[in-house]
């Protein structure tokens, strides 16, 4: 973390610790004086407010101690503590945001640097321990590599010995309950049932808060449609998936750049600007009425292709707009809103936020990037072009080509010049591309270039999410039936068709107003659109099935959008409001008694451990997964443990608040899921 971003942490720290203490000394003041003028909901507001800060202030503290190193350790094990925050060894510094992994993780390292001092980097390796609840909630499973290490050594052991004797070393820690070596050197970890509590009670009281990470400057680079060409599905995967690595992102309070990378400038706007002049002669004056843009395209590239004479003028119309006369470049403007217009309808009704940021931005800095290339001897001439390899004396794959042999530019030279721009003007440390996979060599081309020219240092690098292509169910190309690419609008139309289609079929449209009707139904087919997208892995193609899409059985959106609304409608039956369940929460909160309980909290508590773990692989289906066990998990809860229990007329005799309460941490961390994919909750479907 920078200094200056330490100082902050450190003022946010000290500010909350002031306030805290403040309310701290009147509520001592009150307890010892007159409470006669006290109201009850004054003094009920003061304590909440006083607990509240001290939960952002155990937070707080935890920040800095990611930053912070343990002291007092020797050689190798300095090297590795520094790479882990502090161990957090009382249960008053336990907040609802902790990674439970990482504390694992934590504890362990610390043991294992204990124990053998003198190993390098040792390996610390921590996974779910899977369904067998006899060899507990996770598993440290170093011993077996480490005794490898150790005789590498000319050191005899075995991985038992290496494990009991890391047992021996552990810290005390409120995260853990017991730890057994077991088989040919597992370490079985048991989670303390008090911790997990603790951790829920606090998402209950004060909300879900992301786990702490260094804050940086990211820049997403997604969507990217052509201007005058309308978006199709081709354009899906790249809006869904960006949009959610955004969120994703986000939540972790990063300062994340959303780029629309529009293909705004080139040789087509010729054709097109002579097509428009031809068409529409009074442009000018008259906004002419080309929301088909689409169409006006195709017509221009026929006359194009067909026409020398209408060839000749619009190549120079390009050399008018490219000199900046004023008439071509309203003419380019003018094509350029209508095309934007289009654009935003598909992104309000998916709910994405993204910066147009078109190629023409970069013309003058493509022009400095060149000039600087050029003094730095990085290009080289190749059949009349300027070329850039990676690395010169490899010469591996394809080099970039900088300048063309009509002295034009390409999108590599586009690329190299965004690169640049977003390092020295952005401030951007991190660079995460969205495209197709069939692009990974260009940019990891894009990348070995950068670093040669010194515009990304050794610590950056450029990450290409890459993701397969869409099919029909014929496991071809989603295409239409006459073979031409489905325009993105007309298939969200058929989703929110269907969508409605299903809702009626399921009598819905019979217990749901109007308003409740219209929003489900946009909730189920966008949510279903994005969800299908976003549950496959990204690498792989996957096929495109509104029929498999609005299942409402497996892992699908509507699956876990009617689970979402059924968890939300055991309170209601029970007619007890938010606040009435919040304060019989602060009497009695969660308690994870039953092995049901326990199961759902222990996949309740993984919640940061899969946020960080999405937002650096940046594979989205693992969220979609997590989120398909949490319902699961529930499912099973509910069957084995009465929320609210009935006498046979169907009064209420019995209402269990502390499954109730467990209920909402539950519904909560879904919809939290949910969001980061992007997908709109309701409370009735």
């Amino acid at each position: 973390m920078s200094e200056q971003t330490q100082e902050t942490v450190e003022e946010r720290t000290n500010k909350a610790e002031k306030e805290a203490n403040e309310i701290e000394n009147e509520l001592d003041k009150i307890t010892k004086g007159d409470l006669s003028f006290i109201k009850d909901a004054q003094l009920e507001k003061l304590t909440s407010e006083n607990e509240k800060l001290k939960h952002r202030l155990a937070i707080l503290e935890n920040a800095c101690r990611n930053e912070k190193s343990n002291s007092g350790v020797t050689n190798a094990a300095k090297k590795l503590n520094r790479k882990r925050p502090l161990l957090l060894t009382d249960m008053d510094s336990v907040t609802g945001n902790v990674c439970v992994i990482d504390e694992l993780r934590n504890i362990f390292g610390t043991a294992i640097s204990s124990a053998y001092p003198d190993l390098v980097d040792p390996p610390i390796t921590i996974s779910l321990s899977g369904n067998n609840p006899k060899f507990g909630d996770y598993q440290c499973n170093s011993a077996m590599a480490i005794s490898k290490l150790l005789k590498a050594q000319n050191v005899k052991s075995n991985p038992v010995e290496v494990a009991k004797k890391i047992m021996g070393e552990l810290p005390h820690s409120p995260f853990i309950d017991k730890v057994e070596v077991a088989g040919a050197g597992f370490l079985n970890i048991f989670l303390n049932r008090a911790c997990a509590e603790k951790i829920l009670n606090c998402v209950l009281k004060f909300g879900i808060d992301p786990p702490p990470v260094k804050k940086e400057r990211i820049c997403v680079d997604f969507s990217s449609p052509n201007i005058a060409k309308e978006m199709h599905v081709g354009h899906l995967r790249s809006t869904i998936i960006g949009e959610s690595i955004c969120r994703v992102l986000e939540f972790l309070n990063h300062d994340v750049l959303r780029i629309n990378h529009l293909g705004d400038w080139g040789t087509q706007f010729g054709m097109l600007i002579a097509h428009l002049q031809d068409e529409f002669p009074d442009y000018r004056t008259n906004s002419p009425p080309i929301s088909d843009l689409q169409a006006f395209y195709k017509e221009s590239k026929k006359r194009f292709d067909e026409d020398s004479e209408f060839k000749k003028r619009a190549y120079s119309c390009v050399v008018q707009l490219q000199s900046g006369q004023s008439e071509y470049i309203a003419a380019w403007k003018l094509i350029c809103d209508v095309s934007r217009r289009e654009f935003q309808k598909i992104y309000d009704r998916l709910d994405i936020q993204i910066i147009d940021r078109g190629e023409s931005f970069y013309q003058s800095r493509m022009e400095s990037l060149v000039k600087e290339l050029k003094e730095k001897q990085f290009l080289e001439k190749d059949e009349g072009r300027l070329i850039m390899w990676g690395d010169p004396e490899k010469r591996d794959g394809i080099p970039l080509t900088i300048v063309k042999s009509d002295g034009g530019y390409t999108y590599d030279t586009s690329d190299m010049a965004t690169i640049k721009q977003r390092v020295e003007e952005e401030k951007c440390n991190r660079f995460i591309y969205v495209t197709d996979a069939g692009q990974f060599t260009h940019f990891v081309t894009i990348d070995a270039c950068a670093h040669r020219a010194g515009i990304l240092q050794e610590h950056q690098k450029v990450e290409h999410v890459g993701f397969g292509v869409v099919l029909g169910e014929d496991k071809k190309k989603f295409k239409t039936r006459s073979g031409e690419t489905i325009k993105l609008i007309n298939l969200l139309d058929e989703g929110l068709k269907r969508a409605l289609e299903k809702l009626i079929e399921k009598g819905r449209d019979k217990v749901l107003t109007a308003e409740e009707l219209k929003a489900a139904q946009e909730a189920v087919a966008y949510g279903c659109i994005k969800y299908a997208d976003l549950s496959h892995n990204r690498v792989n193609d996957y096929i495109f099935s509104f029929d498999k899409m609005l299942d409402d059985k497996g892992n699908t959106a509507v699956y876990l959008l009617y689970a979402l609304t059924r968890i939300r409608s055991i309170a209601r039956t029970a007619q007890i409001s938010l606040d009435t369940l919040l304060a019989e929460a602060a009497n009695i909160g969660i308690k994870l008694i039953h092995d049901s309980e326990w199961k759902l909290g222990k996949v309740l508590l993984r919640f940061p451990e899969i946020i960080l773990k999405v937002s650096s692989d940046l594979y989205l289906h693992s969220l979609c997964e997590y989120l398909y066990e949490i319902s699961s998990c529930f499912t099973e809860f509910y069957d084995k443990c009465y929320c609210i229990e009935k006498d046979k007329d169907g009064k209420i005799v019995k209402i269990d608040y502390d499954r109730l309460t467990l209920c909402e941490v539950t519904a909560r961390i879904m919809e939290k899921c949910l969001n980061i994919l992007g997908i709109k909750t309701v409370s009735k479907m």
